[in-house]
């Protein structure tokens, strides 16, 4: 491999914690690259502060002296800037849909990380479809980009075990990492001109359309494993929730529950979809077949509680109900009828 060729010119672009380990291990692999895209600085927190992104922040400790923040990559001046940059390779890890204007500067190509094994899960949110599917493995995968999003040669994969308790956010933080290790293989394979690609079967491809927190209410008429995949699916982010009365409760960790003696008393049905069947010192929830355990919730404006402290702090009893809609709301549409 000529020098030329282990140093390609690499123009990163990401923006949130996801895409940080694949900029630090190109630095730490010897691909630096010349240029680092973000988001631009938003504002967060109480005090409204302007923050930089965290792939902006990681490319300032690693010294990356080009880092280019547009507020759209469809502006043509976006495109001269990065054919100026004169890149190799486009590396893109959790960023924006780009127009071919941008990636065709790349000489060598422009490839993207994807959090699934393509075409299964196309979209924006590969991870939390997964889970909530209940598979037993997902993975990476990087692309060429191509005009549809998501549908460029495959370059490479590497699959990733999901437990049947883990949550989107644990598949998230060792994806990260998995992610950067395969980034790096793949600039290597195509500085060295050893890259090969193959084409997605179109007709395998599944959707994964992005999850959003109003449709996140926990539906107890499923089977226990199907609402056990939900709650972890949605945590932590945008969140499982279901109503306690007035109360909306964000589930953020559960497992299925195996029925025993004391589950609950005789009156109570497991088939009563959405029942509290236990609230001792574990919460148990009932489904219209099996019972979820909820492990780990929150309550809004409040922090997330493993069960136990939750419960020594919350009045609920054996045999109230968790619905998708509050009591108030409840008797209004009632007396609507």
């Amino acid at each position: 491999m000529s020098d030329a060729e282990s140093k390609p010119r690499i123009v990163f672009m990401g923006t949130p914690e996801f895409a940080v380990p694949s900029l630090e291990q190109l630095v730490a692999s010897g691909f630096p690259p010349v240029a680092v895209v973000t988001a631009p600085d938003r504002r967060k927190g109480r005090g409204r502060r302007r923050s930089p992104s965290p792939v902006k922040a990681a490319a300032e400790a690693l010294g990356v002296s080009v880092v280019l923040q547009p507020e759209s990559v469809k502006d043509p001046t976006f495109a001269e800037q990065i054919g100026a940059l004169n890149p190799d390779i486009i590396v893109v890890v959790a960023f924006r849909i780009l127009p071919p204007a941008v990636y065709q500067h790349a000489r060598l190509g422009a490839f993207n990380l994807h959090g699934s094994l393509l075409p299964r899960y196309r979209g924006a949110a590969p991870i939390h479809h997964a889970v909530m599917s209940g598979d037993h493995e997902t993975g990476v995968t990087t692309f060429f980009l191509k005009q549809k999003v998501d549908t460029g040669h495959v370059i490479l994969q590497d699959t990733l075990a999901i437990g049947p308790d883990e949550t989107t956010g644990d598949v998230y933080d060792r994806m990260k990492h998995l992610g950067a290790r395969v980034v790096v293989e793949t600039v290597r394979a195509i500085a060295s001109g050893s890259v090969t690609e193959y084409p997605q079967d179109d007709a395998a491809a599944t959707p994964a359309p992005k999850v959003f927190a109003d449709n996140g209410c926990v539906d107890w008429s499923g089977a226990a494993p199907e609402v056990h995949n939900f709650i972890r699916g949605y945590s932590p982010a945008p969140g499982a929730w279901t109503m306690h009365g007035d109360s909306r409760l964000k589930l953020l960790r559960s497992a299925i529950y195996a029925r025993d003696s004391e589950t609950a008393p005789h009156s109570l049905h497991i088939s009563d979809p959405g029942t509290v069947l236990r609230c001792d010192d574990r919460l148990v929830v009932a489904c219209a077949e099996g019972a979820v355990e909820l492990t780990e919730l929150q309550r809004q404006g409040g922090r997330a509680m493993d069960a136990a402290t939750f419960l020594r702090g919350y009045e609920i009893t054996v045999g109230d109900r968790f619905e998708c809609v509050p009591d108030g709301d409840r008797s209004k549409s009632a007396n609507a009828s």
